[in-house]
C-alpha cells in the first residue's frame, strides 16, 4: 500500500492501484524489456573493438544513413501531407469522404509485401507511374528513392489518424474570433491552429519515422537492395543472421535501438516543451 498513500492522493476510478501498477510493470517487462535486454546480452559475446568494427564497417553505415534519411525524410512528407489530408477529412463533406477514410487505413491493413510488390509494379521501368517517370530521368523502383516512397507510403496513417481527433474537437469559434480581430488565413493557421495541433503533429512525426526505421517487408521488393546503395538496415541485420552471424545482428540491432530511442526521446521532450508553453 506504499504506493497507494504517496503518488495516488485521490480516489480512482479503477481501484487497485498496487496491482494495477504491479500488472502494467509485469507485462511491459515481457513485453518489452526483456526482449530488448537479450539482444543486449547477445552483444555481450563482442569484444569492444570488435564491436566497433561491426558497428562501424563502411557497409553498415551507408546502411544508416539511407535509413535515417529515407526514414526523417518520409516522416517530413507525411507530417506535411498527413495533416493536410486529415484537414480535408475533417473540415469538408464531400461525396466519398468515407471511402477516402477507410483508404487512409489500407497501410495498416495490407501485408507488407503485398505493399511492397504492388509499389515496385507501380514505379518500376514497365509499371503504371513508373514508365512515365523513367523517360524523365528519375527512376524510383530499385533504389534509394524507392526506399523513400515505401517508407511514406507506411506512414501516411500514423499522422493522420493523430491528428485528426484534435480537429473533430477544435471549435470553429477559434477561428471565427482569429478573423473577427483581423487576422489572415495565414495568420490563423499559423498563430491559433498550428500551436494546438503542434503536440499531436509531433506525435504522428515521431510515429511515423519509428514505423520507417523498422519497416523491411516493403521496402525489400522495390529497394534494389545494393549493398552500399539501396540497402536498408534491418535487410543487413538479417542477411547476417542468415549467416549465422548472431552476435553481428545484435550489434547493429543495439544501435538502431539506441539512436531510435534517443531520437524518439527527443521529440518527447520536444512534445513536452510545447505543452508547457501552450499552458503559459
Amino acid at each position: 500500500m506504499i504506493f497507494s498513500k504517496t503518488l495516488l492522493r485521490q480516489r480512482s476510478v479503477l481501484p487497485g492501484f498496487d496491482l494495477a501498477l504491479g500488472l502494467t510493470l509485469f507485462y511491459l517487462c515481457l513485453i518489452v524489456l526483456i526482449p530488448l535486454s537479450a539482444a543486449f546480452l547477445r552483444t555481450t559475446s563482442l569484444t569492444w573493438p570488435e564491436f566497433v568494427d561491426v558497428v562501424t564497417s563502411e557497409r553498415v553505415v551507408a546502411s544508416y544513413k539511407l535509413t535515417f534519411g529515407a526514414s526523417l525524410l518520409a516522416a517530413i512528407v507525411n507530417a506535411v501531407f498527413g495533416l493536410l489530408v486529415a484537414w480535408v477529412l475533417v473540415r469538408y463533406d464531400f461525396f466519398g469522404r468515407r471511402f477516402i477514410d477507410a483508404l487512409v487505413d489500407l497501410p495498416f491493413a495490407l501485408p507488407t509485401a503485398v505493399a511492397g510488390i504492388t509499389l515496385t509494379g507501380l514505379y518500376s521501368g514497365n509499371g503504371w507511374i513508373g514508365q512515365y517517370l523513367e523517360p524523365l530521368g528519375l527512376k524510383v523502383a530499385f533504389t534509394p528513392i524507392g526506399v523513400f516512397v515505401a517508407m511514406t507510403f507506411i506512414g501516411l496513417p500514423f499522422v493522420v489518424r493523430t491528428v485528426q481527433p484534435i480537429l473533430e474537437d477544435m471549435a470553429s469559434e477559434l477561428e471565427e474570433a482569429a478573423a473577427t480581430l483581423g487576422a489572415s488565413r495565414l495568420q490563423t493557421f499559423a498563430k491559433v491552429i498550428l500551436p494546438i495541433l503542434t503536440p499531436a503533429l509531433l506525435t504522428g512525426f515521431a510515429l511515423a519515422f519509428a514505423r520507417a526505421l523498422g519497416e523491411y517487408g516493403s521496402i525489400i521488393f522495390i529497394a534494389g537492395n545494393m549493398p552500399m546503395v539501396s540497402e536498408i538496415t534491418p535487410l543487413l541485420i538479417i542477411t547476417k543472421l542468415e549467416q549465422y552471424d548472431y552476435a553481428g545482428a545484435t550489434a547493429i540491432a543495439v544501435v538502431m535501438l539506441m539512436m531510435s530511442f534517443v531520437l524518439l526521446l527527443a521529440i518527447n521532450g520536444l512534445q513536452a516543451w510545447t505543452r508547457k508553453r501552450q499552458g503559459k
